[in-house]
């Protein structure tokens, strides 16, 4: 008897009622095939039912319905009583969630959910492996369904072992990660790119962990600078902080994690459990 895949909560809220999205899916990845054209936004939840800085995930939906010309009017209260609704009926420890706004009916909003699956404790502890790919985002500012599946087959192709692709600008700038913000140590000073990328909402956070004694630089770096680089890392809503210790197979500084990003790492930690707040 062939083995079936169980499937995830899908389903729309209206502002009236809520009902089953008119597909099904094992994962989020798996629904972004099936997803209506619009920006979304994606978060964690922390204690089932927490989240942090989600209004700041919020804002940013409601400012990528604005730029991309969709006429949102989102109603807060009721989204957070829909998502909240849906998590404890899901009943995950913990869970990943997606909020989409279709541009054609902004009214009708898509709520998604899977189990969250936090980092691998190997590669927290010994970093992880990454490699660049000669992918950009027509907009960085907005984040589009399109968007999804633009990466979506190259996410798909990063080879064994590779946790996460680094886009490189035409001039070989390391922007960002496909799905997370991007950082390196050089000679010193934390460099991140200020430009061309999306304000990660978990950037802001782990900006604000860094050490007083730590320079940071909103620059990008060079893809020449991979073999000077001391430490490097990246950070996303659902991740967190993670550190990275080889780049297009060259080891960054000693190949080990290093004692920068395990600061950078707990203070993000620490932070993020004082500021989460119940959805």
């Amino acid at each position: 008897m062939a083995e079936t895949t169980a499937s995830i909560p899908i389903y729309i809220l209206t502002p009236d009622k809520r009902v089953a999205a008119p597909y099904r899916a094992s994962s989020l990845a798996d629904a972004i095939a099936h997803e209506p054209q619009g920006v979304y936004t994606v978060a964690r939840t922390y204690q089932s039912d927490h989240a942090l800085l989600l209004d700041a995930h919020l804002d940013r939906l409601e400012q990528s319905a604005r730029l991309a010309g969709i006429p949102l009017h989102l109603d807060r209260d009721h989204l957070r009583t829909g998502l909240r609704t849906l998590l404890h009926e899901a009943n995950y420890a913990d869970a990943k969630f997606r909020i989409t706004v279709p541009e054609t009916a902004p009214t009708h909003i898509y709520l998604s959910l899977e189990p969250f699956r936090p980092v691998p404790d190997a590669i927290q502890q010994v970093g992880a492996h990454v490699i660049t790919v000669p992918l950009v985002r027509e907009n960085p500012v907005v984040k589009t369904t399109a968007w999804m599946m633009a990466r979506h087959s190259t996410v798909e192709s990063l080879p064994e072992g590779i946790y996460e692709g680094i886009m490189l600008s035409e001039d070989q700038r390391l922007l960002e990660g496909m799905s997370s913000n991007f950082y390196g140590v050089l000679n010193g000073t934390l460099f991140t790119a200020g430009n061309g990328v999306l304000e990660g909402i978990t950037r802001k956070a782990v900006i604000a962990c860094v050490p007083d004694d730590l320079p940071l630089e909103m620059t990008a770096l060079h893809r020449d600078d991979i073999l000077h680089l001391s430490e490097a890392m990246l950070t996303s809503s659902g991740r967190g902080v993670v550190p990275i210790t080889s780049i297009d197979g060259q080891p960054v500084g000693s190949g080990n994690v290093g004692p920068l990003v395990k600061t950078i790492r707990q203070r993000y930690d620490d932070w993020a459990m004082a500021h989460i707040k119940p959805i």
